[in-house]
């Protein structure tokens, strides 16, 4: 049977639980899993269902769009893994995390290829069976590197991209054609150290925790949409280089976590807050 996610976001009002779960019912759907939220300071619902059955996805969709606020934002689709390019730069303990995870059928995605401004992590990447494409800097305005970068992209049409720990800051021209579509992972418990050395500011001012914090990228960069956030507790025997080894492992399962709810379509976006559904 063909199982799929209904994802709709719109107007609260009442009756709505209702009015959706009587378009499935008219289907002769079933039901597996269901969860609703209502964001009161902004008077948004939002629901997530997961359901099986022999049915017209499209009439589904019609009839959803019939009982719905005619502003409603409806997702219907089958469970799939999702297609993504991975962008990296140099630091391996992420790319190499979600590689492997890759090889091993152990992530909710179909890795296409990863593009990188330094050829470092070539032979990680196609050593692993995926497809690497060195595309340089040198020389290139931003502007410029990012028209080359996106071209690459644009060849395989992802349905996300992901940052692991791609360390070339994107302008707003290039994350507007892929709204909540990127994910990044940082180096810090957000909103926290900025700028760069976070582990060194981090051990002159005595931290006990640290954290990664992965999240969508907008206009307005590292203050996307906050997915997922971790931190471990450290002490004062650390200094800044063992600091920064912990913060590599929390950065790779923070990023892991992230993309394992976005990509199983369980993360909604509200204003510049996440709705997570788990």
């Amino acid at each position: 049977m063909k199982s799929h996610v209904l994802l709709i976001d719109c107007e609260d009002r009442k009756g709505l639980v209702n009015q959706i779960t009587g378009v499935l019912f008219k289907h002769l759907v079933n039901v597996e899993s269901n969860d609703e939220f209502v964001d009161h300071s902004t008077n948004r619902f939002f629901m997530r269902t997961e359901f099986s059955g022999n049915f017209d996805s499209g009439q589904i969709y019609d009839d959803m769009k019939n009982v719905l606020p005619e502003e409603a934002n409806i997702m219907l689709s089958g469970k799939r893994k999702k297609n993504i390019v991975v962008l990296a730069t140099k630091e391996h303990h992420c790319i190499g995390d979600i590689l492997i995870r890759h090889m091993f059928n152990d992530i909710n995605a179909n890795i296409l290829a990863v593009i990188s401004n330094h050829d470092t992590l070539k032979s990680l990447s196609e050593n692993l069976g995926v497809a690497y494409h060195y595309v340089s800097h040198e020389n290139l305005s931003r502007e410029e590197h990012e028209k080359k970068v996106l071209q690459v992209v644009e060849q395989y049409n992802p349905d996300y991209i992901v940052l692991a720990k791609y360390m070339r800051i994107l302008t707003s021209a290039f994350t507007a054609k892929f709204p909540n579509k990127i994910i990044n992972i940082h180096h810090s418990f957000l909103p926290a150290f900025i700028g760069a050395n976070p582990y060194r500011q981090a051990f002159e001012r005595g931290v006990k925790i640290i954290g990664a914090t992965a999240h969508f990228v907008n206009e307005n960069l590292d203050e996307g949409p906050i997915i997922f956030q971790d931190v471990i507790n450290i002490s004062h025997t650390m200094d800044a280089d063992k600091m920064s080894k912990a913060g590599k492992d929390v950065e790779k399962t923070v990023l892991s976590k992230a993309m394992d709810l976005v990509f199983d379509d369980r993360v909604m976006v509200n204003r510049n807050k996440t709705i997570i559904f788990n």
